[in-house]
């Protein structure tokens, strides 16, 4: 079991457990106005189911962290990492935060978390973070972390039947703050 920790945070491999947390976050219309209509509690279950499985840097699969408050054992939200480009040193980084998490620095907190980690552990040399134009606050945690605006996909995604625009953000593993 994976288990990183900051000095407000405990990062860790999902569990059977955190279930609940994991429906809640991914079915809240709020949480995801940025990132995609909420699936069913179906086909959320499978992609939970498929996430308790061990986690590879190089498997293509996204590794997906859950987010504790350390001493109040309280849930904050899920962090997580994925080999975008093994050849290259690419990782993608993501985050999604519960609604009682958001606002008090834990996403850049735990992303920098992720990304000391990938860097003691892994050969990355580039980290990648996306996120929707209009999605400002994501926006700001990753500049918090050090990251660069490299540019905007337009159109890149839809929600229903609205465009969303991306932004990019690149962080170089040399650029991170220690």
């Amino acid at each position: 079991m994976l288990e990183l920790y900051t000095d407000r945070l405990r990062l860790r491999t999902l569990r059977r457990d955190d279930m609940q947390d994991f429906l809640k976050v991914h079915q809240d219309p709020l949480i995801n106005q940025y990132i995609a209509v909420p699936e069913s509690e179906t086909v959320l279950l499978e992609k939970f189911e498929h996430k308790l499985a061990p986690w590879h840097y190089d498997s293509g699969e996204w590794l997906t962290l859950s987010i504790e408050e350390l001493g109040a054992d309280r849930f904050i939200g899920f962090t997580g990492l994925y080999c975008s480009n093994l050849t290259l040193g690419h990782a993608e980084v993501g985050y999604m935060l519960a609604t009682q998490g958001q606002g008090k620095g834990y996403a850049s907190e735990s992303l920098q978390a992720v990304i000391d980690w990938a860097c003691l552990r892994f050969d990355v040399h580039k980290f990648i973070g996306t996120c929707a134009a209009d999605n400002l606050a994501s926006g700001r945690v990753l500049e918090k972390a050090g990251f660069k605006l490299e540019g905007v996909l337009r159109h890149n995604f839809k929600i229903k039947e609205q465009w969303i625009d991306d932004k990019v953000y690149g962080l170089l593993s040399e650029e991170r703050s220690l």
